[in-house]
């Protein structure tokens, strides 16, 4: 009997929004402030999955220029009707403080690798928006919706709306078809219809230790909808010894041969509390109940690191390459900018073939265009690498290896120039939105030289290296630094991302001076 590991796919991927669509399988995840937005993953088999599309890859289709960390894609929802895909997404553009402001916009495409639309804008009252196709050929909008009141729960429940594919608009009342429950923060509703019912599934009790998934059911779509007696369906909450913490937000699909599926978010923390990984998103077999309600697999609501696969044919895919050359005229699809699209203005592998060319552009607090690239760290013991040519010529132009949560949390082990010191390596560590320095003085290095830029991650740790002649050991550089403070979990304010690991510069005199970083090594131990 085959099963499935979770996570299914690891580092930060929240959000799930599963869909069949034949023999094929899709799982659509959030990317915040990341760009492009949205990533979807394929399967054959629900055990082996590959990266197959970015759909929001243009800037017509998402502006993040300004928008505030962890903004940006929250829980995407991707469906199929007749031919065509649907991917309905909230692009937030401040979240903290009374208000949201979150805007909800569908895009479509007959082919999940695209090319997909231009958006259609649906409405601003909530976020985690997501489209029902009913049977009766009609279309519905569901989002949770927020109440700023001071007297008044935020999280005001479950709207439902129609939605024209004439007219391409919602059109009709808005109606109010569920509060949750007693454990309150509802959100992320996904509708599924079997056997006479409307089933809905929500997120509830926010998205850290408290989470959960709540399953509820009504004759019509419109509601009453009743909850399960005996809900949540998942939550991690109370048993800190679970290896999968924060299980919650999910959706369900449904297998060809009729087995049920629930993909869930989830978060594998260190020390008890810091996943630095970010949330994850994780599988569960489902059985449904003869009196018509969901259980997992095992008859509890506990999240598993395994489950039993399908009785599908397995199909796994080829690994991704440890070592990225810059040797094609397109990024791979693990590297993802910040806000931005990637242009030739500020990033090119054509330039200087072989190479991926950064020209520096704002700071490493700036939310309007940075000049960095990056990939998701997605394993606890990890190590990267790079060569980079740069030669600074003055403190305001730093080049170098980046781990980055957002833009008040991050290391970077760069190349500047230092008036006394020359061309040499410092080592940022902003903590918290706090600036620190960790060496005392600039180390020095050679001028008119490529200089090699290691970090070595072993689960809270991070160890830097470095070194200017390719035959030579690796350096160690700077002391041990705890990276627990890159997670969702380290702030007063909650966050949504995970771990990036990446490359950068900037010019903050604004000449774009560029850097040129021969290669990018990344595998996992």
């Amino acid at each position: 009997m085959s099963i499935i590991t979770n996570p299914i796919l690891p580092g930060f991927h929240p959000d799930p929004s599963i869909l069949r669509v034949d023999d094929d399988y899709y799982i659509a995840t959030s990317t915040f402030e990341w760009f492009p937005g949205v990533r979807i993953h394929h399967s054959k088999d629900l055990i082996h999955w590959r990266f197959i599309s970015s759909p929001l890859s243009r800037l017509s289709q998402l502006n993040m220029i300004g928008n505030m960390n962890s903004g940006g894609i929250w829980a995407p929802c991707l469906s199929y009707h007749d031919g065509l895909f649907y991917l309905i997404y909230t692009d937030v553009k401040q979240w903290h403080g009374a208000y949201k402001d979150a805007h909800n916009y569908l895009v479509t495409a007959e082919n999940i690798e695209g090319p997909w639309s231009e958006p259609i804008y649906l409405n601003s009252s909530g976020f985690d928006p997501s489209l029902f196709h009913d049977d009766d050929g009609r279309k519905w909008l569901l989002n949770m919706i927020w109440d700023y009141r001071q007297d008044n729960h935020s999280f005001a429940g479950i709207v439902l709306q129609e939605f024209s594919a004439d007219e391409q608009k919602l059109i009709g009342p808005v109606k109010t078809i569920y509060k949750g429950t007693d454990i309150q923060l509802t959100e992320g509703p996904h509708l599924y219809k079997k056997d006479g019912y409307y089933y809905l599934l929500v997120a509830e009790g926010g998205t850290e230790y408290d989470h959960a998934a709540t399953l509820a059911r009504a004759q019509s779509i419109e509601g009453p909808y009743e909850t399960d007696p005996h809900y949540p369906l998942i939550t991690s909450k109370g048993d800190p010894s679970l290896a999968l913490q924060k299980a919650g937000h999910g959706s369900l699909v449904e297998t060809q041969n009729g087995e049920w599926y629930f993909a869930h978010l989830c978060g594998r923390p260190l020390k008890g509390k810091y996943c630095t990984l970010g949330r994850e998103t994780a599988l569960q077999k489902v059985i449904w109940t003869k009196d018509g309600w969901l259980r997992l697999e095992d008859g509890g609501q506990h999240p598993a690191i395994t489950t039993t696969a399908p009785g599908l044919t397995e199909h796994p895919f080829p690994e991704e390459p440890t070592v990225d050359d810059f040797d094609t005229s397109t990024l791979s699809p693990c590297w993802h900018s910040l806000r931005i699209p990637t242009e030739d203005s500020w990033c090119s592998l054509t330039e200087r073939p072989g190479h991926l060319r950064l020209k520096g552009m704002e700071s490493l607090s700036s939310l309007h265009r940075q000049s960095l690239i990056a990939r998701r760290q997605t394993a606890f013991q990890c190590e990267f690498e790079t060569k980079v040519d740069y030669e600074p010529s003055h403190y305001q132009h730093l080049a170098g290896l980046i781990i980055f949560y957002d833009t008040n949390d991050h290391v970077y082990l760069h190349l500047s120039r230092h008036e006394t010191v020359g061309k040499s390596l410092q080592i940022i560590q902003t903590k918290n939105g706090h600036y620190n320095e960790l060496l005392a003085s600039p180390v020095s290095v050679k001028e008119d030289t490529s200089i090699y830029l290691r970090g070595v991650i072993e689960k809270e740790t991070l160890q830097l290296f470095y070194k200017e002649d390719p035959t030579h050991d690796w350096t160690p550089i700077g002391p041990n630094i705890d990276v627990t403070h890159m997670s969702d979990d380290s702030s007063d304010q909650v966050r949504f991302t995970g771990t990036f690991i990446g490359m950068a510069t900037q010019d903050l005199a604004g000449t774009k001076k560029a850097a040129d970083f021969d290669y990018f090594l990344y595998q996992t131990k």
